[in-house]
Order: C-alpha cells, then structure tokens, then sequence
C-alpha cells in the first residue's frame, strides 16, 4: 500500500502559530479543574491560546535523571534549561508511568509540581472524568526494563501506549495531538498500525528523533529542491538504538531534494564487509567518505584497515535512483553525520551534535514541535518521514539477520511533501524560547 502525502499547504499555514503519588487525587482535580475546564474543544482558537497553556497528559516507561523522559517533560515543569525559567506554552496534568526503578523521578516530580500519577493511561488520559480531560498527549516509550527480539530490537510499549491512548480519544469521542518520542514499532507492523490507526481518527500525529532539529556542526543545510547527486551518512552505538537516530537525522536532510518519490526500493545490511571493497566497488565514494569522516571526525587510516566485523554498512536506494550507504561504526564514530553532494558543488556535511548543557538543549527545538502542534491541531513536520525511517531500520536489521540478504521494500513506497522547519541554529533556543 503507497502512503502519499501532501502537508506542505497545512504546515505553511501553522508556522504562523510557532511562537512520588500525590496523597489525594481528588484534591488535585479540584484545583484543576478550573484550569482545564476550558480545554474541552479539540483545538482552540488563536485567541484563547493567548490566554492559556495547553494541557498535556504525560505517557512514559521511566522517569530518570536525564531519561527522554526527563529532557522533553522535564522541560515542561522546570523551563527550557531546567532551572525553573521560562519554558513552553504547556502544562503536565497527568503521567502513567509504566516502570518505577530504584531512581525514579516521577514521585517526586509529582509532588514537587502538583500532578497526579495516574494508574492507567485512560485515567492520565481523562483525569478520571468521562471526557478527554487534556489538549493533547506526549507518549515517552524509551528507556527502562523491555525484552529484546532476535534482530536486536528492543520492544518497549510504543504500540501498547499508542492504542490505549486512541482507544481512549475513540471512546470519548475527542481527538487531540499525540506525538511519539523516537520511532514508532519499533517492528514495522506495529509502525504500520499506528500509522493506520492515526489516520483512522485523524489524529494529529507526530514522532520521531530530536537530531533532526539539533544543532548541526559545521552548520549547514541542503536547500530545497536541491539536484543531489550522491549521500552517505555514520552512526554509532547499537543499531537499533543510534541506527534510527541517523537514519532520521538523515531523511530530514535529503528530503530536501528535488524528487517525486521519497520512498525507498531496497534496503541491504552488509555486515563484516572491508569499507575498501565498497570504495572499490563504487558504492561507496572517495569524495564523500573523505568529507563525512573529516565533519565527524573519524580517522580515515585505522576505519580502512579495520576489522569489518566491527562495524555495518546499510544501504538504502531510494525509488528516485538515489542510493545511500549508511555506516554503523561503534568504537570508530563518536557522532552521528551526514554529507550531501548537490550536482556541480563540493560535499557539505555535518554532525548533529549531542550537547549534554544545559539538559540536552536539542530536545527543547523537539518539544517546540511538539508545542506548535499542540497549540495549533497541525503536525510541525510530516510523520511520513519518520514511519519511513521507522521502516528503513526495521527492514535492515531484517536483512543484517538474513546475512545479509538485500530486501525489496514495496511496504516502503511511502511519499510526503518535506517542509522548512528549522533546525537549532536557525533561532536562538535559550532566549528566543
């Protein structure tokens, strides 16, 4: 089945609109009823948006000290860099919490700030009223204590939360925003589902990494529409972990292209094969692995003569012709990067870098996403892009456990319009906020 898209009229238009258990669960309700009670509509208008935040039920694995958990709702309670200043247009009414490690955060939290922790997500979800109780829902299934499959996934609830979250809206007859921190699935048919299940309901939906929108070093930015030539990007750490973050941080790149197709034809995991070989071969190019290993920096000498049992080359070609090796190189890669080459140009490239300071700021251009379309019933940028990410990974860890075997992907046939949002340096974060 073909997804094809076109967000771009709608975004344009929203762009303009970016700007430790409680001991009484009903004595909260009661102070927060007030504020919620105008929060019934699906979307308000421009002008009660001016006079109030938006609510929002917090659905997550873990809260942790620096968890995803942490650096996206953490933002909301204590402010952009977390020191109690100003922060987004949004206010926490609600978390289920799925898993209570030794060094939980959220009861704490909850009592630091007021909210409840709810014992399912449709209570989170209604404040145990029988109406949706919030303006939208931020679910974080990353990080915490979930099983492992045979391809290296690791299966956190992405799909459990999202159903118990849609059941809900469909029970109560109210939809609202919901954004999925990373990849939904992550196994491609639950991906596929929540995708499916999304467009059922006309839901408001986001997901996806925050490398797209973070800070980029050297700063640069393929311009839309570009004549690109050639591409290649580099990860690091565990494939299912980091492999989404580069595949996300790269599709946000190239899909700047001048194409008709941003769907993918193919898509090979080629693990323990020499990177000389593919230079040999013509899969790899000189031009662009001197740039991308020069932006990342990654010595050129110790990856050619390492062993290739140490590291993964992906590849993905595209349906319009464009065909992308995507190296996975722990221990060799210290950041995530991609290099582009527009036809008569020299490579550009950078990394997407991972400031720790002040709480992984690249998470507050995220969260401002995911603000705008709280705030606005319209999605920031296409989820097109990241079910297709989704399904890129999904797709090549398959083929990494097939050894190799390349995979034709007509499930991948999914086509969007890309859109001009900023990445971090585009404004100033910690004073624009």
């Amino acid at each position: 089945m073909v997804i094809d898209v076109s967000l771009e009229e709608e975004i344009a238009m929203s762009q303009s609109f970016v700007s430790t258990e409680l001991s009484s669960r009903r004595s909260f309700l009661q102070t927060a009823g007030a504020v919620l009670g105008a929060g019934m509509m699906p979307f308000a208008s421009a002008s009660s948006r001016a006079s109030r935040k938006k609510s929002v039920a917090a659905i997550v694995t873990i809260y942790q000290r620096n968890s995803h958990t942490d650096v996206l709702i953490g933002k909301i309670l204590e402010g952009w860099e977390h020191d109690g200043g100003p922060g987004p247009d949004l206010e926490l009414a609600s978390m289920y919490v799925d898993q209570f490690p030794e060094k939980d955060l959220s009861r704490g939290m909850a009592a630091k700030f007021g909210f409840p922790i709810c014992d399912s997500i449709e209570q989170a979800i209604t404040l145990g009223q029988d109406r949706v109780a919030v303006d939208g829902v931020i679910s974080v299934g990353e990080h915490g204590d979930y099983p492992w499959n045979d391809m290296g996934q690791h299966l956190y609830p992405r799909r459990r939360f999202f159903e118990e979250i849609t059941n809900t809206l469909e029970k109560h007859d109210q939809i609202v925003p919901v954004f999925n921190d990373k990849h939904p699935g992550p196994v491609w048919d639950d991906a596929k589902w929540m995708y499916d299940r999304a467009q059922e309901l006309n839901i408001p939906f986001m997901a996806g990494s925050s490398l797209p929108v973070s800070y980029r070093k050297p700063d640069f930015e393929l311009p839309m529409h570009s004549d690109l030539e050639a591409s290649m990007a580099i990860g690091y750490s565990g494939l299912d972990v980091y492999g989404f973050h580069t595949l996300d941080y790269l599709q946000s790149i190239i899909e700047r292209r001048q194409c008709e197709d941003q769907g993918v034809e193919w898509v090979q995991c080629l693990p323990g094969l020499k990177i000389r070989e593919l230079i040999e071969a013509g899969v790899i190019r000189r031009d662009l692995l001197t740039k991308i290993l020069e932006v990342t920096p990654t010595n050129d000498t110790d990856l050619l003569s390492a062993n290739p049992k140490q590291f993964d080359v992906m590849l993905v070609q595209y349906r319009d012709g464009l065909l992308v090796p995507v190296l996975m190189l722990p221990g060799y890669s210290q950041a995530i990067s991609a290099v582009v080459k527009v036809r008569g140009q020299q490579p550009i490239g950078g990394i997407a870098e991972e400031r720790p300071e002040p709480r992984y700021p690249h998470f507050a251009n995220l969260l401002k996403g995911i603000e705008q379309m709280i705030h606005t019933g319209v999605p920031a940028y296409p989820v097109e892009r990241t079910i297709l990410t989704a399904g890129m990974l999904d797709r090549l860890l398959t083929s990494r456990s097939q050894d190799g075997k390349k995979l034709m992907t007509p499930e991948l046939a999914i086509n969007y319009k890309a859109v001009d949002y900023p990445h971090a340096p585009h404004i100033d974060l910690l004073k624009s906020f």
